[in-house]
């Protein structure tokens, strides 16, 4: 009991003289609350992008000025391409095989609006261009557009493919294997996917001959380029 009552003395009064000596001292200086007056720049601000270089006045306009022109001497196509430029939501998912579904998905990825043109030239080729564009509120719809239609492009056999510069993914595809029905002539194809923002954009060139790489990368760099 008497170490206890020591041990118990001893913790008390080593408290008490920690108090007193703490009491005694002045107290520490806290750091000032407000932060330093940061200088402000000096100058006039720079100005605004003018419309032809700003990135975004450009994509929100008309989307149809940001696709290829037709080159000089090609033919209108024999096929429908949408009403003036324009391929509503139904027409767009119309060019899957499982029309329905895609339609859906496409819905849930915040499909905007697509612009298409196409054009036939002297060799028997044809060409399509599309410019899909996506809201990309919740999901990046421009990007699982691209991806899907990357994952067909591979899954086709004895495939080529390159990646177009500057796209980071976007790929470049030329098929060797003909499409080959009874009665009709093989007809060979190419295509390219890539995206920029909220922009993808798919190229389709056909033609009886087996298309060269240089023509759908060609196609593929410029039309990127242009976004």
């Amino acid at each position: 009991m008497l170490i206890a009552a020591a041990v118990v003395l001893g913790v008390v009064a080593g408290a008490c003289t920690g108090y007193l000596v703490q009491a005694d001292r002045e107290p520490t200086r806290l750091p000032p609350l407000s932060q330093p007056v940061l200088a402000q720049a000096k100058g006039e601000a720079p100005e605004p992008l003018p419309a032809d270089r700003d990135r975004r006045v450009r994509i929100d306009g008309d989307l149809r000025e940001l696709l290829l022109k037709k080159p000089r001497g090609t033919r209108e196509p024999d096929w429908p391409m949408g009403e003036d430029g324009w391929m509503d939501l139904a027409e767009y998912a119309g060019n899957y095989e499982e029309s329905g579904s895609m339609f859906g998905q496409l819905a849930m990825e915040g499909f905007r609006r697509a612009a298409v043109v196409g054009w036939l030239d002297d060799k028997d080729y044809s060409v399509e261009i599309r410019l899909v564009q996506f809201r990309q509120e919740e999901v990046l719809g421009a990007v699982g557009n691209v991806e899907n239609s990357q994952y067909w492009a591979d899954d086709e056999g004895d495939t080529d493919s390159w990646v177009i510069p500057g796209t980071g993914e976007g790929r470049a595809y030329v098929h060797g294997e003909p499409y080959a029905e009874p009665g009709y002539e093989p007809l060979y194809s190419a295509e390219a996917h890539a995206w920029r923002g909220d922009i993808s954009m798919e190229i389709w060139v056909y033609g009886t001959k087996p298309v060269p790489k240089k023509m759908i990368m060609d196609l593929a760099e410029r039309q990127m380029e242009r976004l």
